[in-house]
């Protein structure tokens, strides 16, 4: 059975939207497109690298489409993730011309990706899925990249509506510009108490 690993370049303000680039997601009004570009560093693309090996990925349609437009072109970067297999939530498309893409529109169908795939299912960008994904406490590891930056506006990691989850540190690290490399893994239920002086 694999995990499903949300990877996510996030502000501190918790800001998920278009990282990479300015014509990544301008939607809502969002003109911060490339807010990570200043970040970036040697011990940055060591663990970026890491994540791009070939693997399943799980993407919201938005996320899929951006990434149809370009991924297939631009092939010499993240080869994986035109070979590796592609599962697609979406309520509005069925079907694409780009290599190894599934198309699935229920919770229950990925459910049963997380039980029959070995891999582990790696969710980037996506922010309505990934919502979906913690209200329904399918995240089972989340790898962040925490920028010491405050955008204000625009599509969040976490939308309220998130089953209460605890997670444990499994790895971390901080690179020249003061970014947050945390990965953490699913522990279990939250636990509460009295904090004794």
């Amino acid at each position: 059975m694999g995990k499903i690993i949300v990877l996510s370049m996030i502000s501190l303000d918790g800001v998920i939207q278009a990282p990479g680039g300015d014509k990544e997601d301008s939607s809502g009004g969002f003109n911060y497109g490339g807010w990570t570009a200043p970040y970036g560093d040697k011990i940055f693309s060591k663990s970026l690298q890491e994540e791009l090996r070939p693997a399943v990925y799980l993407l919201g349609r938005k996320t899929f489409e951006i990434w149809e437009s370009y991924w297939p072109y631009n092939t010499k970067f993240w080869p994986g993730i035109n070979s590796g297999k592609k599962y697609v939530f979406s309520k509005s498309r069925s079907s694409s011309t780009w290599n190894n893409s599934i198309f699935i529109n229920t919770i229950s169908a990925i459910e049963n990706i997380k039980r029959s795939e070995e891999s582990d299912i790696q969710v980037w960008g996506s922010s309505e899925l990934v919502h979906l994904l913690f209200s329904h406490g399918l995240v089972d590891e989340l790898r962040l990249k925490i920028y010491p930056i405050v955008l204000g506006k625009g599509k969040r990691l976490f939308d309220g509506n998130s089953l209460p989850i605890s997670f444990t540190l499994m790895e971390s690290n901080i690179t020249t510009t003061g970014v947050l490399l945390m990965n953490y893994q699913r522990l279990g239920e939250v636990k509460s108490g009295i904090i004794s002086g």
